[in-house]
């Protein structure tokens, strides 16, 4: 993003400019983002400690809680800052960074998503040989390519963002440096760009959405050949935190995709933005603890251990 002029800051517009609806607002994500981040940190600490969650399933659970909290982290503290000092600028380098940042973290999740529906199909198709196919070395692997793809992925808009030209408006209309908002407001020509970003988004929501699918037919094919009710309740309990994950994840992507009209754009956006920046983040760790008999377990187990730590 280059300065046609000597534009070295930008104004994030933020929510609204209604001081009692800003406290509000404050409020509400200072609770959720505190809660999200300790309960993600939680599921990190339980899986680390716990002997019975050395799986694939919780190493992936694993990255992903890191990813929610990296991902909340890159929005919501520099919004709470801008809400409690009322400085709305933001330097150049620091959009450049959280423009980043949360399209790193943000991807990612998805085809991390798409892997832990993958592990659920070998989990439920392929139980016997889960361990040998599910290794630790298969695991890392797997990670690595998220993280890989998505870097090649969301290189090059990013790269062709750098170069952008921006001559007498600076303000963002919205919370955090996102890509939308922000080629609304250059003066260079962002047709190529605003193409490369549809397309780039759909690749990624098509690509980990035909992943999903595809695993969760085979699974759901497996499960209805079970003899007894029993063993497809408890199948389909194995997989009930996932798919609530995906079905958050995909279904707040669906509005970013329908067209809105021109009034009513940024509010959507913003609003899905909140539910994947904040509320999102949140619930993960409520799904996995609340819907998830081991977690549970380990959970109860790290608390008595503490209580008995803190008595000695």
């Amino acid at each position: 993003m280059r300065n046609h002029t000597s534009l070295t800051r930008f104004i994030l517009l933020g929510l609204t400019d209604d001081p009692q609806l800003q406290i509000l607002i404050f409020t509400f994500l200072l609770i959720t983002y505190m809660l999200s981040v300790t309960g993600n940190l939680i599921i990190i600490l339980l899986t680390l400690v716990d002997s019975h969650l050395k799986t694939a399933m919780y190493f992936f659970l694993q990255n992903f809680s890191f990813l929610e909290i990296s991902f909340t982290s890159a929005c919501i503290p520099r919004f709470l800052y801008s809400i409690s000092t009322h400085d709305k600028t933001i330097t150049y380098n620091a959009c450049v960074c959280q423009l980043f940042f949360t399209d790193l973290f943000g991807v990612t999740e998805f085809f991390l998503l798409a892997t832990m529906s993958y592990d659920r199909y070998v989990a439920i198709c392929n139980p016997l040989h889960y361990m040998t196919i599910m290794n630790h070395s298969v695991c890392k692997r797997l990670i690595f390519c998220c993280w890989m793809i998505t870097l090649l992925i969301i290189f090059p808009p990013l790269s062709l963002g750098l170069d952008l030209e921006f001559c007498d408006s600076n303000a963002i209309d919205h919370f955090f440096c996102d890509a939308n908002p922000i080629l609304k407001i250059s003066c260079s020509d962002t047709w190529f760009m605003e193409q490369m970003v549809i397309v780039c988004s759909v690749l990624i929501f098509i690509m980990t959405l035909v992943c999903v699918i595809l695993s969760y037919m085979y699974i759901i094919r497996t499960i209805l050949r079970f003899p007894s009710t029993q063993q497809r309740t408890k199948a389909f309990s194995t997989c009930s935190s996932h798919i609530i994950m995906v079905s958050i994840t995909y279904g707040s992507c669906i509005f970013v995709y329908i067209k809105p009209s021109a009034k009513d754009e940024m509010a959507i956006n913003k609003g899905v933005s909140i539910l994947t920046t904040s509320i999102s983040p949140l619930l993960n760790p409520f799904i996995y603890t609340l819907r998830n008999k081991q977690v549970k377990q380990a959970f109860n187990a790290l608390v008595k251990r503490i209580i008995l730590l803190s008595k000695n």
